[in-house]
């Protein structure tokens, strides 16, 4: 019986601290709110009981008394419950409330921090909300108050005359009034000021306007909640130091259509540019129901000059496999090794071994002139690949004289995961840009979504990583607008970035 009263922070996943991570992952029930994204909830464990209790302006999932009593039940289950609340528990978000429920009702608890969006939401939009030449303290305030009741809980003289940086949370609909208030309590209309929307997340727009303009400002720039409202000096640092939406794909949807195994690589490279990622994993990887064929030539690998890896999915099932038969690297002493590009290379290494070949361009074409020059007439070569592969390096290196086993290491399945995103996406006119990894990935996209629906929309640009993918798409029906001229998912990101920047 126990209950974690978790900060979540104020949207961005990576905000959330470790020991709030290890508190949701240890749970049996999570009971969060509005903010609180999947990325966090997919911190807790799977068998762990979510119970949804957000509260939106006039839509209450449940009300305050009742995720009172519901902590406190599921708590005398002998449950450990963490309730997930956005920004910090103790920073408007009645989490002394709750936790006073628990010490009346005899509940162990414990309150972990979370980043405000009082102080986050200002530093991802450039305001640090003290600096020596402007302001040496903050005061934070709701902006939850009704303007119309009598008399008001704030002091707006002593708000109005401080020196302080001034922080409203949940103040939007209040704006107007805000201002005023502060106008007529004595502060200059000339008061640098601004609003961040959505502030830590993909979402996040912010504007800056002295504060007798801010209301009409946020009216027509449609801001509504949850905005911060920050007022002071402090503002002016704003376009100077505003970090986050200056990166080059801020504002930009991108779709990876990597399968899932390997779309969190190219999701994070494209996110730390900017961007809004919309994980679109077209191919499931999956295992084959007969591993017999590759266990008896992993068995037999003496007989091999060669084996050829060309994608991080091979060496991972082929590693299986070897393990499965009590094998290790040591099974290819004295065989030459092949890897199609860095990333493929890189998890050879990590099985312990040292590639022989690893060529300069990252396609299977590359690898069989590679080998070729340097002599397989004769040999015997593996190709542990995926079920559904391109024929185009075991002919090469059957017409040099090598004799090629190709061996299915695991299968590619069609997936349309999150289509409906996609879908959204481009309804909306909001996205921008799909990248493809593979001809796979091109004709499992194209089978969820057929090219004659995305040619409807022509702002939105296709990337492909290297010109087997590019002529993929030609045939199928798209235009490759972008090609990085190293074919590898770094190389591809950066071609993107350089494309939306232009």
């Amino acid at each position: 019986m126990y209950v974690y009263l978790i900060g979540a922070g104020p949207g961005d996943p990576g905000l959330l601290t470790c020991k709030g991570r290890n508190a949701l992952a240890e749970a049996d029930v999570v009971v969060y709110d509005y903010l609180a994204s999947d990325q966090l909830l997919a911190c807790a464990r799977p068998d762990a009981e979510r119970i949804y209790v957000g509260k939106i302006a006039g839509n209450h999932a449940m009300k305050q008394h009742d995720i009172n009593r519901l902590l406190i039940e599921k708590a005398r289950e002998g449950k450990i419950v963490a309730r997930l609340k956005g920004g910090d528990p103790y920073i408007f978000g009645r989490g002394g409330e709750e936790a006073e429920e628990l010490a009346d009702a005899g509940v162990p608890f414990e309150e972990i921090p979370g980043i405000s969006s009082s102080v986050a939401a200002p530093a991802y939009a450039g305001i640090p909300l003290t600096h020596r030449a402007f302001a040496s303290s903050v005061t934070i305030i709701t902006g939850h108050e009704d303007p119309d009741k009598p008399g008001s809980v704030h002091d707006w003289k002593a708000l109005a005359r401080s020196a302080s940086t001034l922080v409203f949370l949940m103040g939007m609909k209040n704006l107007p009034d805000i201002a005023s208030r502060l106008m007529e309590a004595g502060m200059n209309g000339d008061t640098p000021a601004a609003l961040i929307h959505w502030g830590t997340t993909e979402c996040q727009r912010s504007l800056a306007a002295p504060l007798a303009e801010l209301p009409a400002a946020a009216e027509h720039e449609g801001f509504t909640n949850p905005s911060v409202i920050v007022v002071g000096e402090v503002v002016k640092l704003k376009d100077k130091l505003n970090w986050f939406e200056k990166r080059p794909l801020f504002g930009r949807t991108v779709v990876v259509t990597r399968a899932r195994e390997q779309a969190s690589e190219s999701a994070a490279l494209f996110a730390r540019r900017g961007a809004r990622v919309i994980q679109f994993p077209t191919i499931n990887i999956a295992p084959l129901p007969d591993y017999a064929e590759l266990d008896e030539a992993l068995a037999h690998l003496s007989r091999y000059q060669w084996v050829v890896f060309t994608s991080v999915n091979g060496v991972r099932f082929f590693q299986k496999r070897l393990a499965a038969l009590h094998l290790d690297a040591r099974a290819l002493g004295g065989v030459r090794v092949a890897a199609i590009g860095p990333a493929t290379a890189k998890a050879v290494e990590a099985m312990g071994v040292l590639p022989d070949l690893v060529p300069a361009a990252y396609i299977a074409e590359s690898v069989a002139e590679s080998m070729i020059a340097l002599g397989v007439n004769g040999s015997r070569v593996l190709l542990p690949r995926a079920r559904e592969a391109r024929e185009e390096l075991p002919a090469a290196l059957r017409e040099a004289g090598a004799g090629v086993d190709v061996i299915a290491a695991y299968a590619t399945l069609p997936s349309d995961e999150n289509r409906a995103q996609v879908m959204e996406a481009l309804h909306s006119g909001t996205l921008d840009c799909v990248t493809f990894g593979s001809s796979s990935t091109v004709r499992n996209f194209l089978a969820a979504i057929p090219a004659e629906e995305l040619k409807k929309h022509p702002n939105v640009r296709f990337a492909a990583i290297g010109p087997v993918t590019a002529k993929t798409m030609e045939k199928l029906g798209l235009h490759p607008d972008i090609q990085p001229e190293t074919f590898s998912i770094p190389a591809l990101v950066d071609a993107v970035c350089a494309a939306f920047t232009r």
